[in-house]
């Protein structure tokens, strides 16, 4: 197989040492649920250290936090969080390359569930797979159909706009079409306001766009997304085939730039929330649940809402998507698999994991029977899905070294290097070059 990994923009190390281990009183209260593969539940008396090795750490204090309660299950499991935000991609890849792959690690889900699948533990069979569900167990699947991968948490992408700026420009139904986004800027600069706060320094927000385009695509091809990124893959589909992508894609960046805040390839993830919280812009493009509490650090009182983007004349197009898109992985030649896997098993099925994920991360639950955390989002999220269907999360239908480099080449493109007809060829190449595992 030929080995491509995941490419992420980050810019920070956290290294959290060893932690020390407290008192296991309430392990009747906390216990483990399931076993840890066929061997059944670790041996509880000898000290075990489990490495684990990630890239998220906006989740640094929810994740010590679940590994202290650990504490309290299992006195004798130590476990070693080590956060990387930059270069984590190189570092995991030279990690694996010398033979000292972390007991855990993380990946993007999709295509890369098979990119790593030679170094993951097979979880098939496990409670805590039993646990995910439906959509995000299919996240976490290799082409083989075996689990191999550990949702983070359940994401949700889509438009999120200011209520009350909308209201204020007298725009009573949120844009669901392009004349209908059209009108709704207009109304909001006549009022001063402008429309769009982007974070288009950034490469990996321009996959979180593009992915709605590419679902209306699929839907206008009467074929599943994972079909049409498939046919890219291959070669045997183009930009010209689907409009929406060469046509509405585009004019929908070029409306964003156009009626946006200032110098848009300087504007990183941290200025688009602080312009879109304080009120300066309508709509944040680009972005999903995880940026809620950010954004009401800075202002608590503001009036979230998010819908689809606007990608056709369709209004039944504008759907928001959700599904999991970041995944753990355990190693499977760890010599700690049998107890990194019960403590996941834990985490997954216990009450104190059902409630984490709400209530300790405050993310949207990857599994069955959790409660949604206390935030808007989510919430809504939940009234949408009962009217209409989540669009496809067709981001992981393609590795990241690809998403990485149309990113870049977006920014090529609103930074005048090069042409639309240009940036569509290259971004047809490098679904070609850098799209599939295979």
């Amino acid at each position: 197989m030929k080995k491509k990994f995941l490419a992420m923009s980050f810019s920070l190390v956290l290294l959290m040492g060893l932690l020390s281990a407290c008192g296991g009183n309430n392990a009747a209260n906390n216990g483990a649920n399931g076993t840890a593969g066929e061997g059944g539940n670790a041996d509880s008396s000898k000290p075990v250290t489990i490495n684990m090795f990630t890239a998220s750490p906006e989740y640094t204090d929810a994740f010590n936090a679940y590994i202290e309660e650990y504490k309290k299950v299992k006195p004798n499991v130590t476990i070693n969080l080590e956060i990387m935000q930059a270069d984590y991609n190189t570092v995991l890849k030279s990690r694996i390359a010398a033979g000292s792959t972390p007991d855990v690690f993380q990946t993007t889900a999709g295509g890369d569930i098979d990119t790593f699948a030679e170094y993951s533990a097979d979880l098939t069979g496990e409670p805590l797979a039993a646990a995910m569900t439906d959509a995000v167990r299919s996240n976490m699947s290799s082409s083989e159909g075996k689990v191999l991968g550990l949702p983070i948490k359940g994401n949700l992408f889509m438009m999120i706009y200011n209520k009350d700026l909308l209201e204020e420009a007298g725009i009573t139904q949120v844009p669901a079409t392009i004349a209908e986004l059209e009108d709704a800027i207009a109304k909001l600069e006549a009022k001063g306001i402008t429309p769009f706060a982007n974070a288009y320094k950034e490469w990996w927000v321009w996959k979180h766009v593009f992915q709605h385009f590419v679902d209306a695509a699929a839907q206008d091809a009467n074929m599943s997304a994972k079909d049409l990124v498939e046919s890219f893959i291959d070669g045997n589909a183009t930009f010209e085939q689907h409009p929406v992508l060469a046509d509405n894609f585009f004019n929908f960046v070029d409306l964003t730039i156009k009626h946006g805040t200032d110098k848009p390839l300087e504007r990183d993830s941290n200025a688009q929330v602080s312009d879109f919280a304080s009120g300066k812009a309508a709509f944040m493009t680009g972005k999903g649940a995880w940026d809620e509490e950010a954004i009401k650090k800075i202002n608590p009182d503001i009036n979230i809402g998010i819908a689809g983007y606007p990608v056709s004349d369709k209004a039944e197009q504008a759907l928001i998507i959700t599904g999991a898109d970041q995944a753990l992985r355990i190693n499977k030649d760890s010599k700690v698999a049998k107890e990194t896997i019960e403590f996941f098993n834990w985490l997954y099925t216990s009450d104190y994991g059902k409630n984490w994920f709400s209530g300790v991360a405050k993310v949207i639950p990857p599994i069955k029977d959790a409660p949604l955390p206390d935030l808007d989002m989510p919430k809504q999220m939940e009234e949408i899905l009962q009217v209409q269907p989540s669009g496809d999360l067709a981001i992981n239908y393609s590795l990241d070294t690809f998403h990485q480099k149309f990113g870049e080449l977006m920014q090529a493109y609103i930074g005048g290097s090069q042409s639309k007809e240009q940036t569509i060829n290259e971004i047809q190449k490098a679904w070609i070059q850098l799209g599939s595992a295979e």
